[in-house]
This record gives structure tokens, sequence and C-alpha cells, in this order.
């Protein structure tokens, strides 16, 4: 019982002691010099009175200036300590009484000195080889660690001797360069506390200005009111002043002088003979001064004074042209014509040119003369300081030269025009004769003749074939005769082209051709396709031919039904032959594009097509894809064009539509990104309008550059695969044999083929029967006469083999000042347009030739 009670009382006694309890939030506390902060403390229990102690033992009473005590309520008071310095470090203490009851807590209050740069200037300036001290004066408690950046990077001057870090915590830089200009970070640490601070002071380096005169010696021309420009340039940090002395007097603008908004450029205004002389440019900055001379050197500028036209003929023994000038200096002469120069002792290779200058005299000797040295030469005479120039002109007389084609195509009732060019001086006459006798003669009504300063024409129209054959040209003048005989050769109709393929629809088909092997003498002005069920009349329509022309479209056809066609070519002459029949079937209308309640009245009538079919394929590069389409119904016209976009799906913007012909069958798509999910539309388009986007979607494979994760290093070929691809393997170097054997020995095995089962003799045994000359033609089949003007050497027929070569030229005119009509054709498949850098098209059909061989 006595040992329970005592516990008893000794529980309450410890109650009793408990009762008042204080603590001081926060426990402890950092400050740095200058800046405040506050301690709260707060008691549990009744507490008559809180007090606050300083380091000292001191109690500190309310309202001091720069530690405040502040009790809130019965439970709490704040010390608040401002503006702290170093003697307001110490322990602090919080006592609350109540009676004979009191409590207490204590906190550590700790002052230190946070980083704070006393000194570190931006920028700081220094001349460039210069020593440089950059400032950056640091303050804390304790001394705080620097370090020093440039460009992101710390300077090591372990590796770099030029840089040293000062017992002060400057940076000295030995010998700094314009290049190490720029921010250079001065970083503070104090590890202590891992407090970190830094300035970023700009460094300029000063650097000495460089200067060059634009050029050392200047001249100019004394007397003649002219003006002499003396430049130098200036460079350096910062930018320098510049000034002209001369004569050790500083110039300024003024009645003689003028200086530009830099100072560069002094202008010496009517230069005379006592300003030559040197004149100093002196550049200035802070790193300090350079001057550069400049000497101005008066002269005379160079004046021709004696040069005549002169006279020669043809085939005399030389000329001598004669150019005679002044000057100081002594100016030289040199002497040129159209783009060619001649200098002193210059002569060409033939020795017929030579150039010789004696003082102030040059002669231009031309030897053997020849009508090609006539025309304008051009004297020049120069020395240091100008130029003087003059022309002359070299008169040749020479007897007539006939030059053109003389071969010229038409046919009777057609008009054509013979063209006689000729160069002669003086000029010449020209007279046409026809077996002896001159034209137009008496019994003559069909010929005109029209003459121009150089071109003489002879307008024939021929009534009968005994108005084709050769005519003379005869042109004279005072130096001699030249003529020369021009053929006028009867046209015929063209052959027949050929129809390579026809691609039915079903109201429409598109007929390919191949242009008629012999144009008769003329260009194809017009193509006639006919067409119709086997047995029944021929339906036909012309269509004018074009360079690009090789298909042609039927309209108006049923669908589902045989027809044949057939073409013919038409030129000036006539129509030609007409081609073999081919036979095709149109394609059927889809019954999903018709209503059913006028599908039976309405198959004629045209809409938009049918979407494709799309496939992708990737290709052995995994960031080109293929894109191939199956065309469908065409809506009763034929498709003109595909149109192809394509984006990937995490993005909104297209890329540029690409347009496709009609017989494309797929696109390529090229240097798209890897790993990558693409949408691609493509859209049939014809006449009536447009189709529904046939839409496709497909993923790109991964980059192979990318490292995969593991590789399985058991991985490899067995024998049964190794064998497979030693078979493949000679399977297509024999392939490669027999392709070679085909197309240079023709023999093999795809010769066999080609013989016995498709009935073709293989490349380069096929053969055009090109006929000779091509005749004269208007499209719009006037009655205007037109030319056809063929070489001699054009005329002579192909010694090789395969026929003559057709004329390339036709010449319309019916007045003297007519103009040659030119109408070119080439062969060759039809070009895209606006595709992308990122796709390449291969069209589903080898190419097609279009356009005629002649040119017009």
């Amino acid at each position: 019982m006595l040992q329970t009670r005592d516990l008893i009382w000794g529980l309450l006694f410890i109650g009793c002691a408990a009762a008042i309890q204080v603590q001081i939030t926060p426990t402890q506390g950092e400050i740095s010099v200058g800046e405040s902060k506050f301690f709260l403390c707060e008691v549990v229990g009744d507490a008559k009175d809180i007090d606050w102690y300083a380091p000292s033992g001191e109690k500190i009473l309310p309202n001091m200036p720069d530690i405040f005590v502040n009790r809130a309520d019965e439970t709490t008071s704040t010390l608040t300590i401002y503006h702290a310095n170093v003697d307001s470090a110490g322990i602090y203490k919080c006592v609350a009484k109540n009676g004979d009851k009191e409590a207490q807590a204590t906190v550590q209050v700790k002052i230190f000195q946070k980083i704070t740069f006393a000194s570190a200037p931006s920028p700081q300036e220094f001349n460039e080889g210069d020593d440089a001290d950059i400032v950056c004066n640091v303050v804390s408690s304790p001394p705080p660690t620097i370090i020093w950046k440039h460009k992101g990077s710390k300077i090591q001057v372990a590796k770099d001797v030029r840089y040293k870090i000062m017992d002060n915590g400057h940076l000295q830089i030995r010998g700094i360069k314009k290049i190490d200009e720029g921010m250079y970070n001065c970083e503070a640490r104090v590890m202590a506390r891992g407090e970190i601070d830094f300035k970023m002071i700009k460094v300029v380096v000063n650097v000495l200005p460089t200067i060059r005169a634009r050029l050392s010696e200047v001249n100019a021309t004394a007397d003649i009111g002219s003006s002499a420009l003396l430049a130098c340039d200036a460079d350096g940090f910062p930018e320098p002043t510049v000034t002209w002395a001369h004569n050790n007097i500083v110039l300024e603008t003024g009645d003689k002088y003028s200086l530009n908004e830099d100072g560069s450029e002094l202008v010496i205004k009517d230069v005379k003979k006592v300003d030559e002389g040197d004149y100093t440019c002196i550049a200035k900055n802070k790193a300090g001064e350079k001057a550069e001379e400049v000497s101005l050197n008066v002269f005379v500028q160079p004046k021709i004074t004696y040069l005549n036209n002169q006279t020669a003929s043809e085939f005399d023994n030389q000329v001598t042209l004669t150019c005679e000038a002044l000057g100081d200096p002594t100016p030289t002469i040199s002497w040129s014509f159209e783009n060619r120069v001649f200098t002193e002792g210059e002569q060409s290779l033939d020795r017929n040119i030579v150039v010789r200058s004696h003082a102030r005299v040059s002669s231009l000797t031309l030897k053997n003369i020849v009508f090609t040295y006539a025309g304008q030469y051009l004297c020049t005479a120069s020395n240091s300081i100008g130029q003087d120039n003059q022309h002359m002109y070299l008169e040749v007389r020479y007897a007539p030269k006939i030059q053109g084609r003389v071969t010229v195509y038409t046919w009777e009732g057609n008009a054509a025009n013979i063209s006689c060019e000729v160069e002669a001086h003086p000029g010449a006459s020209v007279v046409w004769f026809r077996d002896g006798l001159q034209l137009p003669s008496a019994n003559t009504t069909n010929m005109k003749i029209y003459n121009t300063q150089s071109v003489s024409y002879l307008e024939i129209t021929p009534d009968s074939q005994s108005d084709f054959g050769s005519y003379n040209c005869t042109a004279t003048n005072a130096m001699g005769t030249d003529s020369k005989e021009f053929l006028l050769i009867q046209a015929e109709v063209p052959s027949s082209p050929e129809i390579q393929q026809v691609e039915p629809f079903s109201s429409t088909a598109v007929v390919a051709f191949e242009e008629p092997d012999s144009m008769g003498g003329v260009p194809i002005i017009k193509y006639k396709v006919e067409w119709r069920l086997p047995g029944q009349d021929w339906t036909g329509s012309e269509h004018d031919a074009n360079d690009e022309m090789t298909t042609i479209t039927i309209v108006g056809l049923k669908p589902e039904t045989t027809y044949e066609v057939k073409m013919s070519a038409i030129n000036g002459k006539g129509e030609g032959e007409s081609s073999l029949a081919s036979t095709f079937k149109t394609e059927p209308v889809l019954s999903s594009e018709i209503p059913t309640t006028i599908a039976a009245t309405t198959m004629a009538i045209k809409g938009e097509p049918s979407a494709p079919i799309l496939e992708v394929k990737v290709q052995d590069k995994g960031n080109t894809l293929k894109v191939n389409w199956i065309k469908q119904d065409d809506g009763g016209s034929p498709i003109k064009h595909y149109l192809v976009r394509y984006k990937a799906k995490h993005v909104s913007d297209w890329k540029p539509e690409i347009r496709l012909p009609y017989n494309s069958e797929y696109v390529m798509l090229n240097g798209l990104d890897w790993n990558t999910e693409y949408e691609v539309h493509v859209v049939a388009e014809n006449q009536q309008g447009k189709s529904e986007p046939a839409v496709i979607s497909f993923r790109t494979a991964t980059d192979p550059t990318t490292i995969p994760d593991a590789v399985d290093s058991s991985s490899g070929l067995g024998t049964g695969a190794i064998v497979g691809i030693l078979i493949v393997v000679f399977f297509l170097l024999l392939l490669g044999v027999d392709v070679t054997c085909y197309f240079l020995n023709k023999c093999g095995l795809l010769m066999c083929i080609a013989v016995n089962f498709c009935g073709k003799a293989g490349p380069g045994a096929k053969s055009k029967d090109i006929e000779e000359g091509k005749a004269a033609f208007t499209k719009d089949e006037s009655k205007e006469p037109i030319v056809e003007v063929r070489t001699e050497e054009e005329h002579i027929p192909n010694q090789g083999g395969g026929g003559p070569t057709e004329p390339n030229e036709t010449t319309p005119l019916t007045e003297p000042d007519g103009k040659t009509v030119k109408d070119d054709k080439t062969k060759g498949q039809t070009e895209l347009k606006n595709a992308t850098d990122e796709v390449k098209t291969v069209p589903n059909e080898a190419p097609q030739t279009n356009g005629n061989e002649s040119k017009a």
C-alpha cells in the first residue's frame, strides 16, 4: 500500500511540473547580414508572462529598434530581428512563467555574410595584346570559391597558360585577343551553405586601327575641271575616326576638298598639277592610331587625233588601218573588231592580221582580204589615268554569194515560194531562169517574183507536172556573179498512221497511235478516225494535229458493244490511206452508279468516275512506298488524270497535290518519315468531275540505323536456304545471257518466243520507208503559198538504207516580207508536271510517239 501511494503522488507531481511547455519555431535560424527574421514562441498551458532573453542574458524589452518582441495572445510571443548584423548572433531564450511554474526554450541564431559582388563592373575594356585583369570582387562569410566561365565552359587555367585566377579572385588573360571578347561568368560558391551566385561581365577588346588605301596611287587629269578621289578603309574597335593631311596640314571640307561622313573618302576638286603629292590618311581610336599615305599623280588624258575609214576589195593583198593619239604618259593603242581585241605585236595564227605600234601611232594590217573583214573597228588609246575610243569602218567589196536551202515541196494548185538569199557588196541584181529562159516569161502566168534587199522570192503555183523541176537563181554585181539551182518537188499524201492500242470505256474509247512513217513531203494537218459496228457503215471525225497528239478519244459509243476503228492522216496534198482496222469492246456501266428507275434509259448519260481501289507495297527502302490503284468505272467519260494527296496522320497539313496521267497505275512516295503512319487519298477525274477519294493508310518501317535491343546470336542461314540462293543466282545469270543474245544477236530463248508466239521480229528489225521531202501547208487549209527549203546536202539520199531523209523546214510566203513558219514535231512520252521532289511516277504503258517528223 505504501508503494502504491508513493506512485500516485509522483504522478501528481509530474503532472503539475508539465503544466507549462515552451516551443520555439523555427528551432534554429541562420540570417544573412542585413536580412530580417522572426521566431515564434508557443506556450502550452497557462502562462502569465512570456519573456525573451538576448544572448547576453538581458531581457529583451518591447519596442527596441533592431529587436522587437510582441505578445500576440496568451500563448504566443514573437521575436523579430531586423537588419541583422554579426552582433545579433547567439542563443535566444523564451521563458514562460505562471506563479512558481516556469518553462523555457532556446534557439541558436547564426549570422552570416551572403555572397555579395562588391565590385564587378561590366563592361570592362582592354587593348588587344595587353595583359587583361578582369575585376570581380566578392565578399561572403566564409570567403567564397571563385570559378570563371566563358562561352558556357569552365576556364581551365591548367590547360591554357594565358589564363590565371589571381589571389583576389580576378581573372588575368595574358596577351588578350579579339577572339577573347565576350561574356564572362564570375561564379562564387560557399560550400558550407551550398550558396552560389554569379555575375556576367562583358569583356570588350579594343583593337588598334588598321588602315588600307584603296589605291596607293591615284591618277587624275589636270585642267579639265575633273575631281580626284582618294580613299582609305580603316578597321578597328571601337570604330576609328579618319582624318586627312597634306604637307602636315589637316584637311577639312571646303571649296577645295570634301570629305564623306566617316572621313574615309577625300575628294580633291578641280585638280591642278600643284595638287600632285602624298596625302596622309590617319585612323584613330581608343587603342591608338595608324597612318597610310596615298600618292596623287596628275596626268593628261589620251586623245585620238587621226583615224579614217578605209575601202578594200575581196582578194586584195592587204589593207592598213592607222590610229594616232596624244597623252601623258604616252598612251598605248589597241584595236578591237566584234568580240576580238588586237594589241601591239599580236597576230593571228594564219599571219593575216598584224598590229604594229611606234610612239603615238598604231597600225592594223589585214592581209588576203575576205568579205568577213568588213565592219566597224574600234581604236582605243589608254594610259594609267584614262582612255579615248573612236570607230572607223572598213568597207569590203565582194561578189554575190547565194545562201539557203534548195529543195521546196508543193502540189498542183498550191502556191510555193523559192527563196534565194544573196550576200553581196555592193548590192546585187537577181534574175530567175527556167531551162535557160528568164522568168517570168510571156507564157508563164503562174509565177511571180518578189524582191527585198537581201532575198528574192519566186512564187510558183504549179498547174501541171511540168511546173516541177529545177529553177536557177543568178545574182550579179560589179564584183562578179553567182548562181544556184533550186528544186521544186511534187508532194504526196501521207502514209497511214499505226494504231498502237485502244483503251475502251463504257461510252468512249481512247485510240493511241503512232504518226505515219511518211508525211508525203509536208506535215500532217489533221487526223481522221473512223469506227463502226462490224459490217455496218463507218462513222468518222477529223482532229487537228498538234505536236503532242498521240491519242484521240471516240465518244458516243454504246456500252458492252464491239467496234472496229481505223485511222488516216491528212496533209496539204490530201488524205492518205487508212490503217488496218482494230477491234475493241466497250466496258459495261456499273449499275450502282445508275438509279434503278432510269437505268434502262440513261445508259449514255455521263457522270463522275468511281473511286479507284488502292493497294500499298513497301519497297526495299523502308521509307519509300508504292501505292497501286485499279481503275473502276469511268462514268461514261475517259479518265483525264488522277489526283494524289498524302500526309502523316499526326499533322494537319497535306503534302502538295500530285497530278498523274490517265494511264498511270501507281505512284512512288519517297523520303517519308520513318515509323510514321500516313494517309493517302487518290481521286479519279473525268470531264464530268471528280470521284470520291479512295483512302488508304499505312505505316513506314523503323529507321534501319536504329540499333536493336538484342541480337539473336544463333540466327543463320541453313543449308537449304544457301542452296536455294545459289539456284536463283544461276537462273538470273542464264536469263541475263539470254536477254543479251536477244538484243545483240537476235537469238536465244526470248527471240524464239517473240517470233513464234508474239509475231515480233526483235529489236531493230522494223524499218520505215521514209519518203524524201516534205511539202508546204497551212493548218487552216487556206491557199496561202508556203514553201519548204532544203539544203543540197539534205537532198542527197541516204546510202546506208532505210529510205531518203525527209526535209525539216517549210517556209510560207505570199508577200515580199513574208515570215517563215516552223512546226517542230517531237516524239516523246508526256511529261508529268507539278510533281513534288518526293514523288516519282511511272506510266503503265511504253512511251508512245506523237507529232510529225517534219518541221514546217
